[in-house]
């Protein structure tokens, strides 16, 4: 049974005073830095991205940062980094290095990445980014840092591997230190 008002088309459906309207242009709010946790919180050490932005939560960051959980949707990625003017991204990684290992990926490092695509639901970190790159153009971020953590276990229903979880304290430490600092040098500047 419907007992809304008919809307003509072409007419704007009018909202509901309860329901949040974007801002023309759907344009998320500009933030100084935006940290993204890409994994899946069901396969062990894959969920790093994720578990670590629900502790960089509770920790609490600077303010201007914005937290958000990348999950599985690869795509969702480059969309998230829009209205940041810094961007810092946490996965895991299989490179057959020791468990627990951190990598550090700076943004120069990351300029020529190629826009490959092969599925929209199976979307990596890395296509994100390019994928961002392309999509966003000139409102691409300034700066993006990757931060991978080489994965131990990726069984389902596991937890983080104990390698994996003390690279993730040692992560949090840095991203905060790294987000501190470029709040700081913000301060100075203004």
């Amino acid at each position: 049974m419907n007992t809304g008002r008919p809307v003509p088309a072409g007419r704007p459906v009018p909202a509901s005073p309860r329901v949040q309207v974007d801002p023309p242009g759907l344009e998320p709010p500009r933030c100084d830095a935006a940290v993204i946790g890409c994994g899946n919180l069901l396969r062990g050490d894959d969920g790093v991205g994720p578990i670590l932005i629900r502790r960089l939560a509770e920790a609490g960051v600077p303010a201007g940062v914005r937290l958000v959980d990348g999950g599985t949707a690869g795509m969702d990625t480059a969309f998230a980094m829009r209205g940041a003017r810094r961007v810092v991204i946490v996965d895991a990684a299989r490179t057959g290095a020791a468990p627990g290992t951190v990598y550090r990926v700076p943004a120069a490092e990351l300029t020529d990445l190629p826009l490959y695509l092969p599925h929209p639901h199976a979307v990596r970190w890395d296509q994100a980014l390019a994928f961002g790159r392309w999509l966003l153009g000139d409102d691409y971020p300034a700066d993006v840092t990757v931060y991978l953590v080489e994965a131990g276990g990726l069984e389902p229903g596991a937890d983080l591997t104990p390698p994996v979880r003390r690279a993730m304290e040692r992560m949090q430490k840095l991203i905060l230190a790294d987000l501190s600092d470029q709040h700081s040098e913000e301060d100075t500047h203004d």
